[in-house]
């Protein structure tokens, strides 16, 4: 039987051997200090200059300027991302809806920290990420990550909060490190979840004009350049602010990133014209999203291009196509069509295109035959929305009719909060829940995983449940938030929220009890991060005296229940938060099976070998124990051989 590790992986240690494996030469040792006896401490680095040398094309010399985006602390900042932890999440069936059932959830902690713990379990997993990180306005908070403290002492503190139950403080301009505490923040968090994003995953971040620039830097080095895919703009206001010192702002960014621009299948957005809505992308910059432009002139002047019978017509992420008077029947076109304007694509592109299956039949009437819905709406870039002299910001034009396709603005997401909560003022500077739905439509993956880890009042829980009950899909959400304290003075507060994530948590209750009535997962599972569940003797036992050995003999802390060992093991193994779990007797033991086989736990005392030979006649993929719980020595000591005969599959863990 293996010992789990039930702490994060070390990420430098990964990335060290991964270096090992590509640039021996590189490997170095370093004295960083002395011992009591006057002995060299040596650890493992890596010769930086030789590693320069390796991927470059050309002779590296000395220290020449070179084009970079740096500021203080920034190394400390990357080593924070890869530290380990060892902490937990447990969780919380009282302040959680359907807990048996959803497949959603609501994590409650430093998102620093949880991202962390996610590393094993959602690695590569997410389709899209949307964050509303703090402006760095001065007034609003900034997560304080102390880099004055050594690893030991970080490590050693993680996932704590001071007496006030805060990790936060304000970031002020008269601070020195005003721009150098935001970009420490933001980067490690931002370069974690790359991390969790799938292969064509995507991540949305609002900002304001504050740290609009910063931000883009930051993402071009934590995701690449080549995978920046644009600058959406938001018209955040109706109307603009009488007490605006210089400027009335009246638009945020919605910066936009995926993880691999040649895996990327693009997003789903519209264009408005005077006749009618057609597919099309329209955005500030547009690298890596497909335009298509109908009636436009270009170097193929033929006049009539044929999309030929028998086409297979697909509905995935793909070029857009606009074909009329064809007939489709079980997605295969049934006539030539013909097409007499103007294209940007040759005659040969598109049979190329109808070969691979790539077609996508977009007129109104069409596509309901196809994929059985409405049409898909579809982004719209709002600088379009300029006024007409393309200057001045009092022409903007505001679109009124929320129903038919707007994307609303700060005091709509106030009255939504103020309809679903019946109190005003509860949130600051929430989202309206119509701007994220747009962004999730624009992703058009109906089976997902959406993660908000500044999820604040809840706005992405509340879209992705709504959009699911308006198009019968099936996103699932993790919500991210710290337990922040609302001020005693605020309404928040005076309405019972004590904290953020109270009213988070609310306001995605009241949402699903609206949406019963459909079929869509309107529960969530709330999980709480906490220090981790075992004793420092399961990490190092080692350390202890003999005596602390005879005190502790049950590695597991007194306040932690089976269910808590078990989302542990689970973060530990990579088994989904959101699997699930049915707890059963087996051989007079109670026993959690985890999807549906996969994992079956089991961490009570006295375990038989009747026990032993009834989990392993499961065949589970995993199976874990808790290492002191055997009954007697015998039991310990046919284990494997039990397991050998029944289940020789089974991978074995013990705790």
């Amino acid at each position: 039987m293996d010992k789990l590790d039930m702490h994060t992986k070390n990420i430098a240690d990964e990335n060290y051997a991964a270096l090992t494996k590509l640039f021996p030469n590189a490997l170095t040792e370093k004295i960083t200090g002395y011992d009591e006896k006057g002995n060299a401490i040596v650890e493992r680095a890596i010769d930086v200059d030789v590693l320069r040398q390796e991927i470059s094309c050309s002779v590296v010399e000395g220290r020449e300027e070179r084009y970079q985006f740096t500021w203080p602390d920034k190394k400390k900042a990357m080593l924070l991302a890869n530290a380990p932890i060892s902490a937990t999440l447990r969780p919380c069936r009282e302040e959680s809806v359907d807990f048996d059932n959803t497949e959603n959830l609501y994590i409650e902690g430093d998102n620093l920290d949880v991202l962390k713990l996610l590393q094993e379990t959602y690695l590569g997993k997410i389709k899209m990420i949307y964050i509303d990180p703090p402006y760095n306005t001065g007034n609003d908070f900034v997560y304080d990550d102390d880099f004055q403290e050594d690893m030991l002492e970080y490590l050693e503190r993680s996932a704590q909060f001071d007496q006030e139950g805060n990790r936060l403080f304000h970031n002020t301009e008269s601070n020195g490190r005003f721009h150098t505490d935001w970009l420490n923040m933001l980067y490690s968090r931002i370069k974690l979840a790359r991390n969790l994003l799938s292969e064509d995953g995507v991540i949305f971040i609002s900002i304001d004009d504050n740290e609009a620039t910063n931000l883009s830097k930051l993402c071009d080095e934590v995701f690449g350049e080549a995978n920046f895919i644009t600058e959406l703009v938001w018209e955040k206001k109706k109307k603009g602010a009488f007490l605006s010192k210089h400027f009335i702002s009246m638009k945020e960014y919605i910066y936009v990133y995926v993880k691999d621009v040649k895996k990327f299948h693009g997003l789903v957005g519209e264009i408005n014209t005077e006749d009618s809505t057609y597919p099309c992308i329209k955005t500030t910059n547009a690298r890596g999203v497909r335009i298509l432009r109908k009636g436009t002139p270009s170097k193929h002047k033929e006049s009539n291009y044929t999309i030929r019978t028998n086409t297979r017509i697909s509905s995935g992420n793909m070029e857009l196509i606009y074909l009329n008077d064809a007939v489709v029947e079980n997605g295969i076109l049934q006539n030539d069509v013909s097409i007499d304007s103007n294209w940007i694509y040759s005659q040969a592109t598109l049979d190329d295109f109808s070969q691979k299956g790539l077609i996508y039949i977009t007129q109104d009437n069409y596509i309901r035959r196809i994929v059985n819905e409405e049409r898909i709406k579809m982004l719209k870039d709002l600088l379009t929305r300029v006024g007409s002299d393309g200057k001045s910001l009092k022409n903007f034009e505001y679109d009124t009719n929320l129903n038919n396709g707007g994307w609303g603005t700060n005091e709509d997401a106030n009255d939504e909060l103020h309809q679903i909560l019946g109190q005003q003022y509860l949130f600051n500077f929430s989202k309206p829940s119509r701007l994220i739905g747009k962004l999730l439509q624009s992703v058009f993956d109906k089976d997902c995983i959406v993660m908000d880890f500044f999820s604040g009042s809840g706005t992405t829980a509340q879209s992705v449940m709504q959009l699911n009950a308006a198009d019968n899909g099936k996103r699932k959400f993790i919500m991210i938030q710290a337990p922040e304290k609302t001020e005693e003075s605020s309404v928040a507060y005076n309405s019972g929220y004590k904290t953020i994530c109270e009213l988070g948590k609310e306001r995605i209750r009241r949402i699903g009890v609206t949406l019963a009535s459909s079929k869509v997962d309107n529960g969530f599972r709330v999980l709480k991060l906490d220090s981790s569940n075992m004793k420092d003797i399961y990490y190092n036992p080692k350390e202890l005296e003999q005596q602390s050995i005879f005190n502790s003999i049950d590695n597991i802390k007194e306040d932690r229940t089976p269910e808590d060992l078990l989302f542990q093991v689970m973060l530990d193994l990579g088994v989904l938060l959101s699997s699930k779990i049915e707890e059963k007797e087996i051989a007079g033991k109670k026993v959690f099976n985890v999807a549906d086989g996969f994992l079956i736990a089991c961490f009570d005392k006295d375990i038989t070998e009747e026990t032993v030979k009834a989990v392993a006649m499961e065949k589970p993929y995993y199976a874990v124990f808790r290492d002191c719980c055997m009954a007697n020595d015998s039991v310990a000591t046919n284990f494997e051989q039990i397991f050998a005969a029944y289940s020789p599959d089974t991978v074995r863990k013990v705790l």
